[in-house]
Order: structure tokens, then C-alpha cells, then sequence
């Protein structure tokens, strides 16, 4: 995933960016950047790592200006390298342009040997420089106007900022398989991808941005311009799992709350005889908590997260994965020695740190060790933005329950069924005040039924 932050009309926009980075930082850990807009001059500065990394007090000084985007990323398309951090600045015969994108186009690979035949030259591998080459291919003067139709030729999930020399302009794809709120500060306007970020600054929300939607934010106020005729709502339900931040809100429901009654019915359909419920740290924490009240067994922190390592699912290599479990993770032995463990995760991808986890546990004197995942397998890649792009990666493509069961050295597994888990988000958009719109969710990961066609290397693919 990737995080992206914009705000209009603030003088400290850098800094209001910089802290909004900060709170969005689980969504990407490889790099960070800030774009700010100053009466028709842009400054930029990006580097790898971090937030706190790559940016000091001195450095966000220097980036003046009333309006500003930034981004936190992990790669799906496009190496990890300096030229590939976002956003993406250039001049062109309209004035300054920057963009920053979360999400992943998935005819990128068509698109680019397309321009390249026409003549585009490409600074970076990423599938958001394709945007800022039909941006500034189109023949619209003005902005939005050629931001819509570029748009129009891309498919797959972007939630995409774009700030100009007087604008800020925001889109979400037709799906919305990206979240990307809307919010204001004082006489300030600022978009988000989770409205942690809000949180953060003080800044109060106003909305989610709705799919297929572009807000275009001026000094003279704010407009909101439908670029597509029939949306399809299809967010992505990994958010709730797995990605968002709990204090974060996505189309009207909370995510910690949406993690618990998840954790109800994994209860429900999953119950086992134990004396202690801990869950991985931190997104299956509150799944944790609400199996434990649902089951009467107590929660105990068995695991503890050294919060200075990263999520080890988003580091670019396997090889990183394994090495960071141990640093991130330690069992709590007062906690689980002689005790039967119940050990919530949110879920296995690859299957190697759970296995990891679980002899963790052991070695920590745990008597039994029982597995249950708050989603179903991941059985399909994923092509809008997570890092599974092969089905060979995914242990649950190949090998069945018992077989994974065996692989990670648990006493049971069981994972939340597909209904069980639409179900309980459905219950919680029950109890949202009329407050959520959509009807449907991404769930390819787990189903294989995508909400968009596949293009792999400029061909249809079908899993």
C-alpha cells in the first residue's frame, strides 16, 4: 500500500504534510516525499526510508508554500529507488504539475509502450509516471479537464492527488477499491487515505470522496465533478483487515470496531478450548479482544511489537520478512509458558512469519498453539496495490488448511469464512447512521472475482 496527503490553503503546509505522513506511515515504510505549491514556484524534497529519515526540521522549512502533497510508499510497481519516490513533479506547457498516487493501474505495462511509441520518454519505472504522460499529452488546457480524460484510459485502483500552480485536485477510481477521505482545518481543505491523519492535526472530516469522483480544490472553494456515469463500489476489504489504522474510518465504519465483531465471529464459527487469547500486533489486536469476549477466555498482550521495526509484510524482500519476525516480535513467557495460546492474525499470505510466530510462542513454554485468521485464505494475487502479484507466493493457493496447519507447526487453524466476513462488515454498516453508501467490496484476494479486468505485459489475464 501507499499513503497519500494533500492540503489547500494553509500557511504550513509542509508541516501540517510532514505530521500527516507520520500517521500514515504503516501504509509505506521504503520512502517519503512533500511537494509544496508557492505562488506558482514548487519545492520538493523526497528521499528513502522513514519519515522521520528523510525529513528534518530545517528541510520542511525550506518548502514554502500555501498548498502541498506528500506520500509514503511501498512498491508494487516500480523498484525501490530514489527516482521512484513520490510524488512525481514536472514542468510542462501548463505550469507546475505533482502527483501522487496509492493504488496500481493495471494496464501500466499497454499504456507505457504506447507513449513510449510515441515518443514519451520515462524517468521512472512507476505506473504513476503513465498518468503524468497522458496528463500532459492531452489536449485540454485545462487541468482537471485532462486529468479526466487520462484518467478515463486507466484502469484498475488509484486514489491520486494532483496539485498545480492554484489547485488541488483529487480523484478516486470508478471502484473505489482506494479509500480517500475529505476533510477541512479551519479555512484549510485536506484529503487523506485514512483519516488518521485528520486526527493528527486537529482537522475535522467532512466526507469520504465517493468512487469515480474528482474534487477540485481553488482559492475560490471546493467543486466536486463525477467522471464516471455508473460507479461500481467495490473497496478493498483488506482495509479493514489488515491495512488501516483502528482509529481510522472507512466509509462510515470504524476499523477497530470492524476488527472485534470480526473477531465475534471467529469465534463463532471457529471456537477452541484454551486458557489465553493474544493477537498478532497491532492489526489483530482488537480481532484479539473481541474472540476473547466472545469466548469467555481471557486476552492476555502474549506478544509484544518492538515499535521500531517496520511491518514485516511490507519490506520489499522475503529475505527481509524472515529476518524482521524476530526483531519485531517477542512472546511474553510469564504469559504463555505452561498456558494453551490462541494466536490471532489478521492473516497468512506466505505462511512464513506465522510459522515463525507460532515457534515463537513455543519456545516461550506454550503447551498448545491454536491459529485462527480473522479472513478467509488468500488464495488469489492481488493487482491493485499489495504485494502478491504471483500466485506462487501464496502458500494458500497451493496447500490446503491441514497442509498449512502442518507447514506452521500449529496445534488447529481456522481461518473466517468468505460470508462470515462480508456479513460482519455488512452488520457494522447496519449500525453507521446512514452514513455508508457502497454495496460491495474487493474481496478478489480471497474469491479470484476481480472488479476490473486483469492486463498482465499488455495481455488479458484471467487467474
Amino acid at each position: 500500500m501507499c499513503g497519500v496527503f494533500g492540503i489547500f490553503n494553509n500557511k504550513n503546509a509542509a508541516q501540517l504534510t510532514y505530521y500527516a505522513l507520520y500517521a500514515l506511515q504503516h501504509r509505506g515504510q521504503e520512502s517519503a516525499g512533500i511537494v509544496t505549491s508557492d505562488e506558482g514556484e514548487f519545492h520538493h524534497y523526497k528521499g528513502q526510508g522513514l519519515v522521520s529519515d528523510v525529513f528534518t526540521e530545517e528541510l520542511i522549512r525550506s518548502l514554502a508554500g500555501t498548498a502541498a502533497i506528500g506520500h509514503v510508499r511501498y512498491s508494487t510497481t516500480g523498484e525501490n529507488t530514489l527516482q521512484n519516490v513520490q510524488p512525481i513533479s514536472f514542468k510542462y506547457r501548463r505550469g507546475n504539475l505533482a502527483l501522487a498516487h496509492n493504488g496500481n493501474i493495471v494496464n501500466a505495462h499497454q499504456l507505457r509502450n504506447h507513449l513510449e511509441r510515441q515518443g514519451s520518454i520515462f524517468q521512472t519505472s512507476t505506473d504513476t509516471e503513465v498518468a503524468a504522460h497522458l496528463i500532459a499529452r492531452s489536449g485540454y488546457e485545462n487541468t482537471e479537464d485532462a486529468v479526466e480524460e487520462s484518467l478515463s484510459m486507466i484502469k484498475g485502483a488509484y486514489a491520486m492527488l494532483f496539485l498545480t500552480d492554484t489547485k488541488l485536485i483529487a480523484v478516486r477510481d470508478p471502484n473505489g477499491i482506494r479509500p480517500l477521505s475529505l476533510g477541512k482545518l479551519n479555512g484549510s481543505y485536506v484529503v487523506s487515505s485514512e483519516t488518521c491523519a485528520f486526527d493528527t492535526m486537529g482537522a475535522t472530516f467532512i466526507r469520504d470522496i465517493e468512487p469515480g469522483e474528482m474534487i477540485i480544490i481553488t482559492k475560490d472553494g471546493i467543486v466536486s465533478k463525477r467522471i464516471t456515469t455508473f460507479p461500481n463500489d467495490a473497496t478493498c476489504i483488506f482495509e479493514y483487515i489488515y491495512f488501516a489504522r483502528p482509529d481510522s474510518n472507512i466509509e462510515g465504519i470504524n476499523v477497530h470496531a470492524a476488527r472485534k465483531q470480526l473477531g465475534k465471529r471467529l469465534a463463532m464459527e471457529a471456537p477452541v478450548e484454551a486458557d489465553v487469547v493474544t493477537g498478532v500486533p497491532d492489526s489483530s489486536t482488537s480481532v484479539a479482544i473481541g474472540f476473547a469476549e466472545a469466548t469467555g477466555i481471557p486476552y492476555e498482550l502474549g506478544l509484544i511489537k518492538n515499535r521500531y521495526i517496520g511491518r514485516t509484510f511490507i519490506q520489499p524482500s522475503q529475505e527481509m520478512r524472515e529476518r524482521g519476525v524476530r526483531l519485531k516480535l517477542s512472546a511474553v513467557r510469564k504469559v504463555v509458558e505452561g498456558k494453551r495460546v490462541v494466536m490471532i492474525d489478521d492473516s497468512i499470505v506466505r505462511g512464513t512469519t506465522s510459522g515463525r510466530i507460532v515457534n515463537m510462542l513455543r519456545e516461550a513454554g506454550a503447551t498448545e498453539v491454536h491459529v485462527r485468521i480473522s479472513s478467509p485464505p488468500v488464495t488469489h494475487s492481488c493487482y491493485y496495490g499489495i504485494d502478491t502479484s504471483s500466485r506462487e507466493e501464496l502458500i494458500a493457493a497451493s496447500k490446503s488448511i491441514e497442509q498449512i496447519r502442518e507447514f506452521i507447526g500449529a496445534d488447529s487453524l481456522a481461518y473466517l469464512s468468505i460470508d462470515g466476513m462480508i456479513s460482519t462488515i455488512d452488520e457494522r454498516v447496519d449500525n453507521c447512521n446512514g452514513e455508508r453508501r457502497c454495496t460491495g467490496y474487493c474481496d478478489a484476494c480471497f474469491s479470484g472475482s476481480y472488479p476490473t479486468e486483469i492486463i498482465q505485459n499488455g495481455k488479458f489475464c484471467l487467474e
